[in-house]
């Protein structure tokens, strides 16, 4: 008798760009497109969406989506019969890149601007930036969550979605679930920014600006940078403590895709005329309404929507000095701040800020998945804990 073969579904993947209404005050007003990746394999059950959203400086589909051996979180995910949505918010990746992110409106500094001669070439500077202030804010980021969790949820016919944010996403992701619990099924957080004593927000509101928009001068007077592939690497390398943390050729695989998602800053930089080697534009964004005093609002955080939180033990980025003020950053504060019990910590071991692109990213990938799956990570529903490179935990608390 022939032996029954089983093989797996195979994955879609469809590239969406979900339109809405800008309210950066840059284009306030302008339809502009969210660029969001669905992976997903079809299957009979209901569907359960989950939406991932990128940090500060990396496009989503490069540290969500990298095409690499088994490096894909929205892959694993996906196996594993989830719909799985990495979108991009505006002025990164593939989303719309305002008219305010061409060359004549980076940071006007001499070090920025030797980066770009001379692709482009160095006269587009004369006179500093054309758009003197900061680009996206806490608001336009909230909107623009908001615009693709409607879609997603439409999409889907799921009334709520689970949440999961890198780096500077739980600056849009934690504020976003206080706001719309009613959307929000669960929060995971990985090496997340907090900011304990971060900007407040307009006095006698919970999330209102606390000043006019745009702002200018003082650091907001440009509105955006550009990262180098050497300047990722040094960043890398300071979180490098145990042998063969990363694989060699990461930062060469990572590099590559950031610049499938920028293709205009993929062409900047390098000092051969018509041989660039490729900036990642960057967002100067003003953000607030993320600090000890906002994460317990309308007590959401660990009770309505449940929050595992998952950092590095060598993150040199997300743990700072108290002395740093807005840039005092702590993920323990993080956990004692959420009010509800509904909550995990833990302190992953060999692993730093670009955990997505370490060997331990398969351990992130199982440790999502439980979390999704049961609401529950090594058999562990509330606490916080040290997990060793055997997954042997160790109580933090």
């Amino acid at each position: 008798m022939a032996s029954t073969v089983l093989t797996e579904a195979p994955i879609e993947t469809k590239d969406h760009y979900v339109e809405h209404k800008s309210t950066i005050p840059a284009n306030a007003g302008e339809l502009v497109k969210l660029f969001v990746r669905e992976r997903r394999t079809p299957h009979g059950g209901p569907r359960r969406p989950v939406l991932m959203l990128h940090g500060r400086s990396a496009p989503a589909v490069a540290g969500f989506d990298l095409q690499h051996k088994k490096y894909s979180w929205a892959e694993e995910l996906a196996k594993a019969k989830y719909d799985v949505y990495v979108m991009e918010l505006q002025g990164s990746g593939l989303s719309t890149r305002p008219k305010m992110t061409d060359p004549h409106n980076v940071q006007p500094t001499e070090a920025q601007q030797k980066l770009l001669v001379p692709n482009p070439n160095a006269e587009i500077y004369t006179g500093g930036p054309e758009y003197a202030a900061q680009l996206n804010n806490s608001a336009s980021d909230w909107d623009e969550v908001d615009t693709v969790v409607k879609f997603v949820l439409k999409t889907t016919g799921a009334t709520k979605v689970d949440l999961i944010g890198w780096s500077a996403a739980a600056q849009q992701l934690g504020p976003y679930a206080i706001q719309h619990p009613d959307k929000v099924r669960s929060l995971f957080l990985l090496a997340p920014i907090f900011p304990p004593k971060g900007r407040a927000s307009k006095a006698g509101t919970e999330f209102g600006a606390p000043v006019p928009l745009p702002v200018s001068g003082a650091g907001f007077n440009f509105p955006m940078s550009v990262g180098t592939k050497p300047g990722l690497d040094l960043s890398w390398r300071k979180d490098l403590k145990c042998p063969n943390q990363r694989e060699d050729d990461m930062v060469d695989v990572v590099w590559k895709a950031m610049m499938e998602a920028d293709p205009v800053g993929s062409n900047w930089g390098g000092t051969v005329p018509g041989s660039p080697e490729g900036l990642n534009r960057i967002r100067n964004s003003y953000w607030w309404g993320w600090n000890r005093d906002t994460v317990p609002l309308r007590g959401v955080l660990g009770d309505k929507v449940p929050v595992c939180i998952v950092y590095g033990e060598h993150d040199s980025i997300v743990n700072t000095s108290p002395d740093l003020g807005l840039l005092y950053f702590s993920v323990p504060e993080l956990y004692k701040a959420i009010p509800g019990p509904k909550k995990l910590m833990f302190r992953i071991a060999c692993a730093g800020h670009q955990a997505p692109w370490e060997r331990v990213a398969k351990d992130l990938h199982t440790m999502s998945e439980h979390w999704l799956k049961h609401g529950k990570v090594e058999g562990m529903t509330t606490g916080s804990f040290s997990r060793d490179e055997d997954g042997a935990l160790t109580p933090l608390e």
